[in-house]
């Protein structure tokens, strides 16, 4: 995963625009805070599952992002082991979207 997105999670953690583990995640999407949810490539397939549903639960569209890092890098990068978080910042989850979909054309 390129380093850019990694920090930027780091980014957004520090800035208090991060909510990392099922609980926080879940919380942010239901009360509306959530602008873009994410997953790691080794989040269980229940816990998967789950979050594909949430996101869109009662109309909600909060994009959901399947990452190619493990909740280590996630850790690495924020200070937080967690397989699911969400970013609560317009701001950020625009730059992390560029930054995604540049690196999905490499």
């Amino acid at each position: 995963m390129n380093s850019q997105i990694l920090n930027m999670f780091g980014l957004a953690r520090r800035a208090g625009k991060f909510a990392g583990g099922h609980d926080a995640a879940f919380e942010s999407i239901a009360k509306g805070k959530a602008t873009m949810c994410f997953l790691t490539t080794d989040a269980s397939e229940r816990l998967k599952e789950e979050f594909r549903e949430t996101v869109r639960y009662k109309g909600r569209q909060v994009p959901l992002k399947e990452l190619d890092c493990t909740m280590r890098e996630i850790q690495m990068a924020t200070g937080q082991e967690c397989a699911v978080f969400t970013v609560t910042d317009a701001g950020f989850a625009s730059k992390l979207q560029e930054l995604l979909s540049k690196e999905d054309k490499n």
